[in-house]
């Protein structure tokens, strides 16, 4: 495999990066979490608007769609150069862009692509997903929502939890179980619904940080038209699985963090000569295994352009990456001493308060997006072969 990105890549490389300083504040000057979601849907949004006037907001999308077919070492550039400069997404590009636009390509009907995709790429349509349930998160085969045929309709009865940004949502893809009767992974139909369908209803969550990134979504005899299903009915498991296999290499992240250390070492450089000799070699360590996941995102990429599909190989860039976060931000907030536990927004804080903020935010991400344990188990059994029981 070779490391080294292609003399075209690099030119685009470039221009992402002019792009992204005349666009944004200095990443020095500001604060943007390196975690998924976050209360400022305006910024995102206008954020958006910039990036659809270029034709960029859809990337990796065929060029009939509205994106700019994009290989996937240019998409992996726009990823880690967005990830790097803290493009501010909110949601606002995630999941329709990155999770429900590529399955709709895929498993859409034209009617479906024709009313949905261009409304992606022009920023007017946000997503979030309804996958998770308070009883199904890791085990998501168990859900309990239901969808029940009435005429042209369905009418969806259940409960969603950790619905990042469903508060600036104006749609939400959905999985229910249409048929309850079936065995566990068949019987579930994939729905796109409009927020403001009657009888669905947001409630946020807060988390520990203070921030509301999550909600939960009640529907309560929500009517959702038949044309609203991707795929076939009750085959929805599988086009939910399609969907889950969008932006795997975790490439986002590693520039985020690879910016996070930078400004963490030019804070270091200028502490006293204690606090340095204590944290560089905490600070090294970082950075290497920063390296090594950034590889491993790479080899998702060289493996995709070979036309293979990553699998436990996509749960090890998962599993080390989230307790890499971790890790970062824990020893950062350590290495900053008592001044590390001030937040953001408070004119002392060291680094913004960046530290503190995201050292609570990023604690549920070895549980997010698929459990580490789950992870594991699949790195056992799929990646060294080893039996189930």
């Amino acid at each position: 495999m070779d490391f080294q990105f292609a003399p075209a890549e690099e030119r685009l490389r470039v221009e992402v990066k002019a792009f992204l300083g005349s666009s944004l504040p200095a990443v020095d000057q500001r604060f943007h979490p390196d975690v998924p979601g976050g209360d400022d849907f305006e910024e995102a949004k206008a954020f958006n608007e910039k990036l659809a006037a270029r034709g960029w907001i859809a990337p990796a999308w065929p060029r009939e769609y509205g994106g700019l077919g994009a290989t996937i070492y240019e998409q992996m550039v726009f990823s880690e150069e967005f990830g790097y400069h803290g493009a501010p997404d909110n949601g606002t590009r995630a999941f329709g862009v990155g999770m429900l636009g590529p399955t709709l390509i895929v498993h859409g009907t034209a009617s479906q692509k024709a009313e949905h995709l261009p409304r992606i790429t022009t920023g007017e349509a946000v997503w979030c997903q309804g996958y998770s349930e308070p009883g199904s998160g890791s085990d998501l085969a168990s859900l309990q929502t239901r969808a029940i045929r009435d005429g042209d309709d369905f009418i969806l009865n259940g409960q969603k939890i950790w619905t990042s940004g469903g508060h600036g949502a104006n749609w939400i893809f959905v999985l229910a179980r249409s048929d309850p009767d079936a065995p566990k992974h068949k019987g579930i139909s994939f729905f796109m619904v409009d927020m403001k369908t009657p009888g669905l209803t947001v409630r946020p969550l807060v988390n520990m940080a203070n921030r509301h990134d999550f909600n939960e979504v009640f529907f309560e005899d929500v009517r959702v038209p038949a044309a609203n299903v991707v795929g076939e009915v009750n085959r929805g498991w599988y086009v939910g699985m399609t969907l889950l296999d969008f932006e795997r290499s975790g490439v986002a992240r590693t520039g985020a963090q690879r910016r996070t250390l930078e400004l963490f070492a030019r804070w270091l450089r200028k502490a006293p000569d204690v606090a340095r000799a204590r944290a560089r070699l905490g600070l090294a360590e970082m950075v290497i295994q920063n390296n090594v996941v950034r590889a491993l995102g790479y080899r998702i990429g060289d493996m995709q352009t070979r036309g293979q599909h990553p699998s436990y190989e996509a749960s090890m860039v998962k599993v080390f990456q989230s307790e890499l976060s971790q890790r970062i931000y824990n020893f950062g907030l350590n290495a900053l001493g008592l001044s590390g536990q001030i937040r953001f927004g408070d004119a002392r804080a060291p680094l913004l308060g960046e530290f503190a903020e995201n050292y609570m935010l990023i604690s549920p991400a070895s549980v997010y997006s698929g459990s580490n344990e789950v992870q594991r188990n699949i790195i056992a059994s799929r990646g060294l072969g080893l039996p189930r029981d």
